[in-house]
């Protein structure tokens, strides 16, 4: 197997395969080039994202600054929209729905590390040169998602369709469909219902 192939099959793989490394540098580029130009530009950032993010859908908008690893392992629905601020380390799939919206600061990561030093630390190729071992596991994000500012969806999650979730968590668990969930740990608060439409708030 080709390291990246490992690396998408959630294997340990050596994130300085050559074939990886251009990627992650084109894709490093094109986030810089995207973060310097002006949300009017409408054009030119398309063009941007179209080769940064092969597999996005239409009316897809990043304020920006943005940061991808790869770019190309990550999946953007219709009518998806990022706030200031968003970082995507895509070594592994992250697939997010339609209408989804992102307040700033939102951090998706899919890199995993061995717990043990033994296996996490640096060590080196027979040419001198060092390198890691890493893994990862994919993120999902259903449809029609809220996430406040600052949250973090740890590697291996997957968030249902429908669902709020609250400033500054950190999501390290499965969120299941049409919850409000807040905090650090991520915890479900309770189920978003009719009861929560906005003709039964006063003073609105």
């Amino acid at each position: 197997m080709t390291e990246e192939e490992k690396m998408l099959a959630g294997q340990l793989y050596d994130p300085s395969d050559p074939k990886l490394q251009a990627r992650l540098h084109y894709a490093h580029r094109l986030s810089q080039e995207y973060n310097q130009t002006f949300d009017d530009e409408t054009a030119k950032r398309e063009e941007i994202l179209s080769n940064l993010i092969p597999d996005h859908g239409e009316r897809t908008y990043l304020q920006g600054p943005i940061f991808f690893d790869y770019g190309c392992y990550t999946h953007l629905g219709q009518h998806f929209y990022a706030n200031a601020n968003f970082t995507v380390l895509d070594c592994g799939h992250v697939t997010i729905g339609d209408s989804v919206w992102f307040g700033p600061n939102i951090t998706l990561v899919t890199p995993m590390h061995p717990l043990r030093y033994q296996e996490r630390n640096l060590r080196a190729h027979a040419d001198g040169t060092l390198f890691d071992l890493e893994y990862q596991k994919p993120i999902t994000i259903g449809d029609n998602c809220w996430f406040g500012s600052n949250v973090t969806v740890i590697g291996g999650v997957t968030i249902g369709s429908g669902c709020v979730i609250g400033a500054g968590s950190v999501v390290t668990r499965d969120i299941p469909d049409n919850s409000l969930a807040v905090g650090n740990p991520c915890r479900v608060v309770r189920e978003i219902t009719e009861a929560d439409s906005m003709k039964y708030k006063t003073g609105i």
